[in-house]
């Protein structure tokens, strides 16, 4: 058997990996710390994501929401959806399921360095996008000014409390969030995503924004930086969409003609905006 039958067959075939650590985050949301046999890294970018699968109960693919400068392992954040994500939470550690990946386009590192970045996340979108700000924060000195937007619907669904203290707690990081709705316990903004950049003071030529969210919220963020004057080139957006396969074959992540499994899910805006129905 050729070397390139073998790179194509390895593609379908999962590999077991073991949980190291489970961490409940909200009601609906778990962390999962994985760890490939053998020491092996999954090398991944930013972005990216894996195929997870439980035998008996299918696949699913999951965003990485670790940094790959995070080693050993890497990071799942998994919100309890359907079948696979059910039986998921229901695993401990030592726990085994299959891995595929990592698959997709993640974000252009290059394009983010010695620049200003602006990280908008809505809800779950703060778990993929915390791979890049985990990775700007590891390479602090290649990056200028560091700014966080996060949003949720309420308090009980903020994810990561400790990562957000520490963003808070250091003076090279700017870090706004919000909430729509408040409960008795919360002190701080309230209203969408959106409300939280008007005050904003931006080097527009100078900022690369990384928008992460449900797909509601991509029309206003966009909408709103542009009323910052910050130009297209400088947006880049990850999105959403069921994919299975991975590798661009059965179509069910496909807009039009571009296919999110390896277009994306990281697209450049000047890129996205033309595709129909993409956000």
């Amino acid at each position: 058997m050729d070397t390139l039958t073998v790179e194509k067959k390895e593609l379908y075939i999962p590999v077991m990996a073991t949980i190291d650590k489970v961490e409940t985050l909200t009601a609906t949301e778990k962390r999962f710390h994985i760890l490939l046999p053998n020491g092996e890294e999954l090398n991944h970018k930013p972005g990216q994501f894996v195929q997870v699968s439980i035998f008996g109960f299918g696949e699913a693919p999951i965003s990485i929401s670790s940094s790959p400068t995070r080693k050993p392992g890497f990071e799942l954040t998994v919100r309890r959806t359907g079948r696979l994500t059910e039986k998921m939470h229901a695993l401990q550690p030592g726990s085994q399921i299959g891995i595929r990946g990592p698959f997709g386009n993640g974000f252009d590192i290059e394009k983010f360095k010695d620049k200003d970045v602006l990280f908008v996340a809505g809800g779950i979108g703060l778990a993929p996008l915390k791979s890049l700000i985990e990775y700007t924060l590891d390479e602090r000195d290649q990056f200028n000014r560091v700014i966080i937007l996060y949003g949720t619907r309420n308090p009980s669904e903020i994810l990561y409390p400790e990562e957000i203290a520490e963003w808070q707690a250091r003076e090279d990081v700017e870090f706004y969030m919000t909430v729509d709705r408040a409960d008795e316990t919360w002190k701080g903004n309230v209203g969408v995503i959106t409300t939280l950049i008007p005050p904003l003071k931006l080097d527009v030529q100078n900022t690369i924004a990384a928008i992460v969210g449900p797909p509601v919220m991509y029309k206003f963020v966009v909408m709103a930086l542009k009323a910052k004057r910050l130009p297209d080139a400088n947006m880049y957006l990850s999105l959403e969409r069921r994919m299975k396969c991975g590798v661009g074959k059965c179509g069910h992540c496909q807009i039009n003609h571009s296919y999110v499994c390896q277009d994306g899910p990281v697209y450049h805006y000047p890129v996205i905006k033309e595709l129909e129905e993409a956000i």
